[in-house]
């Protein structure tokens, strides 16, 4: 199954003639998101008192507390949810434009899991070099080796699955699962060298969490998402054009060579930064191009910054609900989406079979 050709957006028949009201929006979702995510949790606090906390009004007896709670905990949450949600859908988004191939996802092809098997690879093998000076190891070197390993992981996907300018969706759905499966069986490894403190580390990474945001993660994750958000208005009309095939792209001015290498940048780097900071957390970037795809059509031009606003806004959801669901514990966000995901990519599958009559 390849994606279609561009062609005009349609919502209800119609053709939507304003980018600027659908922005708009998912912008007013995003942000109705963050005020409610920012006020419920073990901690409440009332959507009244939030001004007074961000201390845009006068406050009270309870102000110091919510301010605390705000600042140092529920914030630098939310704005890492923001950022690896817009991470996972703009590179779920870019993955699928770059494979002609709507089952394209970082996760299921195998990219996630590279990262994962790099981030346990440092922490493990890191932390033993590091063992003998004392020193702990540099969270700024996780990014760095989930980016390598998400990169690795790309390139393979893309030599196995594409020949003379076509992409298979068999071979890339299978070659996804071979390389997931060796980087699970590399995670594996190293859960069995691991001591006990690398051993809770690296099941983090396995269900995907955020309970562990600083503003810290925030700001090392920073600079992939403006390199994220400065490459995506380079790579859009290639992307539109590509669906038409490599040879018509390359004779419409387009430098195709170039244009797989920055997206498949783009997509280790964002997956990379993800995992680093979050663990392995799927189906994102499959859900969320496909539910806009319902409503804006296929043009990258428009799909991509809406990609960063939707993603931003489902991945902020998923977490409000795991830390609310069970409260006062919290449920590994990575189980929250793929109970959502799983659904839905069983969803299209049967649409897939359907369309074919198998």
């Amino acid at each position: 199954m390849t994606l279609a050709a561009p062609d005009a957006r349609l919502i209800g028949g119609r053709a939507l003639r304003s980018p600027l009201l659908v922005l708009g929006v998912l912008a007013a979702a995003l942000v109705i998101t963050v005020a409610a995510a920012a006020s419920v949790g073990a901690a409440g606090i009332p959507l009244s008192r939030l001004p007074a906390a961000l201390g845009l009004a006068p406050g009270d007896a309870s102000t110091a507390r919510d301010q605390l709670v705000l600042w140092s905990i529920r914030l630098p949450r939310i704005a890492l949810a923001i950022m690896i949600g817009a991470l996972l859908a703009a590179g779920g988004t870019v993955m699928q434009g770059l494979f002609r191939n709507p089952l394209a996802d970082p996760a299921l092809a195998g990219i996630a899991p590279g990262a994962g098997f790099a981030s346990a690879f440092a922490i493990v093998v890191g932390d033993r070099m590091l063992a003998s000076s004392r020193t702990v190891i540099p969270f700024e070197l996780l990014p760095v080796a989930a980016i390598a390993g998400a990169l690795t992981a790309t390139v393979i996907l893309y030599r196995l699955a594409t020949r003379h300018g076509r992409t298979s969706i068999a071979t890339l759905l299978l070659a996804g699962i071979a390389i997931g499966a060796l980087a699970n069986a590399g995670i594996g490894f190293l859960v069995f060298l691991a001591d006990d403190r690398q051993l809770r580390d690296i099941t983090f990474w396995l269900l995907g969490s955020l309970g562990g945001a600083t503003w810290s993660k925030v700001a090392a994750i920073a600079p992939f998402v403006a390199l994220m958000l400065a490459g995506l208005p380079f790579i859009a009309r290639g992307l539109d054009l590509i669906v038409l095939g490599e040879a018509e792209a390359f004779h419409m001015g387009i430098a195709v060579e170039r244009l797989k290498r920055i997206a498949i940048v783009l997509v280790a780097a964002a997956t990379g930064a993800a995992v680093s900071v979050a663990g392995v957390i799927g189906f994102v970037g499959i859900v969320v191009p496909h539910l806009l795809r319902l409503v804006i059509g296929p043009g990258h031009r428009l799909l991509l910054p809406a990609a960063v606003c939707l993603g931003a806004t489902l991945l902020l959801l998923a977490d409000t609900f795991a830390r609310i669901a069970a409260s006062p514990a919290e449920l590994p966000i990575g189980i929250v989406t793929a109970a959502i995901g799983a659904p839905f990519f069983l969803s299209l599958l049967l649409r897939q079979r359907a369309l074919v009559g198998g």
